[in-house]
């Protein structure tokens, strides 16, 4: 899962700290959840996540290419 947020952040050319600002979700979550660190996400987080990253989450976690 980390991988993949990674990937789009990354792709999308945004640091922790601005996807943390844009999605309302903490840079250390986003640092943990990259890192494989944080296991138990809400549905809400994940999709905080993806909408700051102009995707959804299906996009993000379940297509193979970024």
């Amino acid at each position: 899962m980390g991988n993949k947020i990674r990937e789009y952040r990354k792709k999308k050319k945004m640091t922790q700290a601005e996807l943390a600002q844009k999605s309302g979700v903490s840079r250390v979550t986003i640092s943990q959840l990259e890192a494989g660190i944080e296991r138990n996400t809400s549905s809400k987080t994940l999709l905080s996540i993806a909408k700051a990253l102009n995707s959804t989450i299906d996009e993000i976690f379940f297509t193979t290419s970024v």
